[in-house]
């Protein structure tokens, strides 16, 4: 009953410990568990055996050995299966850490204990993280197999690609919350949350081929984000993007949590939560410092050419005349213009999208040509590849980049067989989560000091 709760000095070790064992105790936790382990499991053996089809052609050459990366090959891939089973599932665990209370009752309860709202979401958020590393064991143990079979793991792009997927997780279990704490039941809260992190990919496929504007929204999305942690690289911006819109979608949830506050003061103070993150976007963006932990240092140009880049005192204004479908703009970004970016003090890039000249009645002769304007000068190129790109720069600004010789990838083919470890995935690892569900079921699902006759609150 209410009376026998504690009214004043409560502990928050207890009220973290009661968080964790009513989301262990649940259903979706450990199901989310099960089918992670198969799915994981599929796409670690189907991503080795590639790996090792192209090993075989790989050998002996050593020009084709360079491109074979574990990180491409093996851990985005594996990690993938892990990143849609966390799009699709990781929802249902993080609102069933608050929907489940407010359909028992048992938030009622949780608002009278001396713990504000604030306390009482980063409780639940806690023990919604620790259950994404719960759903991140059969990942890690596919990385130990992979280790174990021979192959090389790289730890600082490793450690970048776990945090990017961390980061994804603290997104996700945050609009979790959200959804939960807006919506009336879990069934409608959980409909929410998929829409929105659904609606990522929805504009990620949206943004391909489209113009400017919509690729910029895209590079919005959380998905977009993780593909540069993919690639093995650290941005600053994207880091504190994606921690500012979980710390917003937290601090919403916080304002609807209360159900006797009033819808005004709720929309009043969701506006102002929104106004501060988006000035905080806006701000984390200026924040200009990467990091390339690719062991093929393939976000970098030669350490001699990026010391003359950064040295760039003039605005550089590049216009490029391709359309957004055109295969030559990705590789474009990809290889020139993204390391531009975050090289050059003071550039900015232009997609003029020309009527292609071959294939259009009003065609531009122009298609194609990429400007450069360097302060007062100018000069222009169809070549978008930063070998010819790169001297081009160097001479309108007239630097001369000091030859600094960068130790070539050597690569890393391995031809093995990860079959024999589908055991794992497929009976070992599933009964020893089983195992450990029915041992936290008969446990109990919360703290003595939070128990009552009638059940968990």
């Amino acid at each position: 009953m209410p009376e026998s709760l504690p009214r004043a000095g409560a502990p928050l070790l207890p009220l973290l410990e009661r968080e964790l064992r009513a989301l262990a105790a649940g259903r979706a936790l450990w199901v989310m568990a099960l089918l992670l382990c198969p799915v994981v499991g599929y796409g670690f053996t189907e991503a080795v055996g590639l790996y090792a089809e192209a090993s075989r052609s790989a050998e002996g050459f050593p020009e084709l050995a360079r491109g074979m990366t574990p990180l491409d090959g093996v851990l985005v891939p594996t990690l993938g299966a892990f990143y849609v089973a966390v799009t699709l599932l990781f929802p249902f665990v993080a609102i069933r850490t608050l929907g489940g209370d407010k359909e028992n009752g048992g938030l009622k309860l949780l608002l009278q204990l001396p713990h504000s709202p604030v306390v009482l979401v980063l409780a639940k958020l806690a023990a919604a993280i620790t259950g994404w590393l719960l759903a991140l064991v059969p990942a890690l143990s596919a990385l130990f197999l992979w280790a174990a079979l021979g192959g090389h793991l790289h730890v600082p792009e490793t450690l970048n690609l776990l945090l990017g997927h961390l980061l994804y997780g603290l997104l996700v279990a945050a609009v979790g919350l959200f959804a939960a704490s807006v919506a009336d039941g879990p069934a409608t809260a959980a409909i929410g949350a998929l829409a929105f992190v659904l609606g990522a990919w929805v504009l990620d496929f949206a943004a391909a081929g489209q113009g400017a504007w919509m690729r910029r929204l895209a590079d919005l999305s959380p998905t977009a984000a993780l593909r540069g942690f993919e690639g093995g690289l650290l941005a600053l911006p994207a880091v504190l993007g994606m921690l500012i819109a979980a710390a917003a979608l937290v601090a919403l949830a916080v304002v609807w949590l209360p159900p006797g506050r009033p819808v005004p003061r709720k929309l009043a103070l969701s506006a102002a939560v929104l106004a501060a993150a988006a000035a905080l976007s806006l701000a984390s963006a200026q924040a200009r410092l990467y990091a390339d932990l690719s062991e093929s240092r393939r976000n970098s140009f030669a350490p001699g050419d990026e010391a003359a880049l950064r040295r760039l005192s003039e605005p550089l204004a590049i216009t490029v005349h391709l359309s957004p479908d055109d295969p030559r703009l990705a590789d474009f970004e990809r290889q020139v213009l993204g390391k531009l970016r975050r090289l050059v003090p003071r550039i900015s890039v232009t997609i003029a999208e020309t009527p292609k000249g071959l294939l259009t009645p009003s065609g531009d002769d122009r298609y194609g040509l990429v400007f450069y304007d360097y302060g007062a000068r100018h000069d222009e190129s169809r070549s978008t590849s930063f070998r010819e790109v790169l001297p081009l720069l160097f001479a309108l600004a007239g630097a001369t980049p000091e030859r600094i010789e960068a130790a070539d990838y050597p690569g890393y083919p391995l031809v093995a067989d990860a079959r024999p470890a589908a055991p794992w995935f497929y009976a070992v690892l599933p009964a020893l989560l089983a195992l450990a569900w029915w041992r936290v079921r008969r446990a109990g699902a919360a703290p003595d000091w939070l128990q009552h006759k009638g059940g968990v609150p």
